[in-house]
């Protein structure tokens, strides 16, 4: 026995070092090609050789509203966790273990976290917990949260899960063009939402991490329906193709200017904003072509718009963009947001206004930590404050700068 393992006594459980090792190295060689639907049981039956029983997946649902159980022989299906007010939406929301004494034990509630975006959160019971415990289960649950997300690229079994009313095409066409729907490194931090998640026709945010350089857009096309949501799709693919061949953000705009204008016409448009932030320096650029300039939030307020010169929406052929510059201080969050968040209105009453979406930031303060669940929080407050509608797409992506080189990244346990 390697120095630093425990010695389990007759009648317990083994959860050494290199007990946990082997287990996820069998773990991992069983799940390379098992089909989805066998993979919930799979996890139950090892979580059982730790001593763990009652074993449930809790995925977010689309609305951001609940985290709902995965069904699958040997999971325990119960009711949906609210990610408000719950231990599994602690657990989800600010990717920390949250632990429940029971009569029967300790109901442990683990964030299931792919890179860094959280997945989920697999709940279990258990006897008694320490450190050995947590730092095993804790392992197990980032090796399940890989297996899911690959699962989940040919299988509906996850989706239909997560989906808690019906969704229009135009939206199954949004979901399925979306990155995740957060990131965080040490050095920034990103997380988006749409509304109405179930409704979603022509928003879309996009973003990508290449060395030092954050490359982020968000568009929003005009109209309802599948014609807005083709038009996002193709936006979004034309600026996805501009930035991987490593061309400027005028030359972006560009791009994606004549694609939309070939192919749908001169009389349709996307507005759009494209950014670059360089995570080491905190130097922020963007173009702005037709779009609500974003929000400078520091110390948790608004300071100010990031205005800048402007150019006709993607589509209208405008003249080259001007780049507009901003460097950030560490821990200063940039608020990207579409018309729709501040345009809605009864009839023959004021929009919703930017003055309010200010005011409930500022409000908001410390209340929220993470860019998830300020995100979160933020979206569902507002649609509150709209008296409940969203008759346009309202959507939202923040982006959190901590700076930092990445050579200098400790290594997680």
């Amino acid at each position: 026995m390697a120095e630093g393992e425990r010695r389990p006594a007759k009648g317990l459980v083994d959860r050494s070092e290199g007990f946990g090792e082997r287990l996820l190295g069998v773990l991992l060689d069983r799940a390379h090609e098992m089909p989805p639907q066998l993979i919930a049981p799979l996890i139950a039956e090892e979580v059982a050789r730790v001593g763990g029983r009652d074993v449930s997946i809790l995925l977010q649902d689309y609305a951001q509203l609940v985290l709902v159980p995965l069904p699958g022989r040997r999971l325990m299906v119960g009711e949906p966790e609210p990610i408000d007010d719950s231990p599994a939406g602690t657990a989800f929301l600010y990717a920390t273990i949250a632990e429940v004494p029971h009569a029967d034990g300790i109901r442990m509630y683990l964030p299931l976290l792919d890179g860094s975006d959280q997945v989920g959160v697999m709940a279990l019971t258990l006897d008694t917990v320490d450190d050995d415990d947590r730092r095993l289960l804790r392992r197990l649950a980032g090796l399940v949260a890989d297996m899911l997300v690959t699962k989940h690229s040919y299988t509906d079994q996850f989706f239909l899960a997560r989906r808690r009313e019906p969704m229009s095409v135009a939206a199954e066409i949004q979901w399925s063009l979306l990155p995740p729907l957060a990131m965080s490194i040490p050095q920034v931090a990103v997380a988006g939402i749409l509304e109405p998640a179930y409704n979603v026709a022509g928003d879309s945010f996009d973003y990508a991490l290449n060395e030092d350089i954050l490359h982020v857009a968000m568009v929003d096309a005009m109209g309802h329906g599948l014609d807005a949501a083709t038009m996002a799709t193709v936006a979004v693919g034309a600026y996805r193709h501009a930035r991987r061949s490593d061309i400027g953000l005028s030359e972006i705009y560009a791009f994606m200017d004549r694609a939309i204008a070939e192919q749908f016409g001169p009389d349709h448009f996307v507005t759009a904003q494209m950014m670059r932030l360089n995570i080491v320096t905190g130097h922020l650029q963007w173009v702005n072509a037709g779009h609500p300039a974003p929000l400078l939030i520091r110390d948790h307020r608004v300071v100010r718009q990031l205005t800048g010169p402007t150019t006709l929406p993607v589509g209208f052929g405008g003249e080259d963009p001007q780049i507009s510059e901003q460097m950030l201080q560490r821990g200063d969050r940039v608020l990207c947001f579409t018309d729709g968040l501040i345009e809605e209105h009864e009839a023959g009453e004021e929009q919703f206004g930017e003055e309010q979406l200010i005011h409930w930031i500022n409000r908001m303060g410390h209340g929220e930590k993470g860019v998830r669940a300020v995100v979160r929080s933020l979206s569902h407050t507002l649609k509150r404050q709209r008296g409940g509608r969203t008759s346009d797409d309202a959507t939202l992506f923040l982006i959190e700068w901590r700076g930092g080189a990445a050579d200098h990244l400790a290594v997680l346990d």
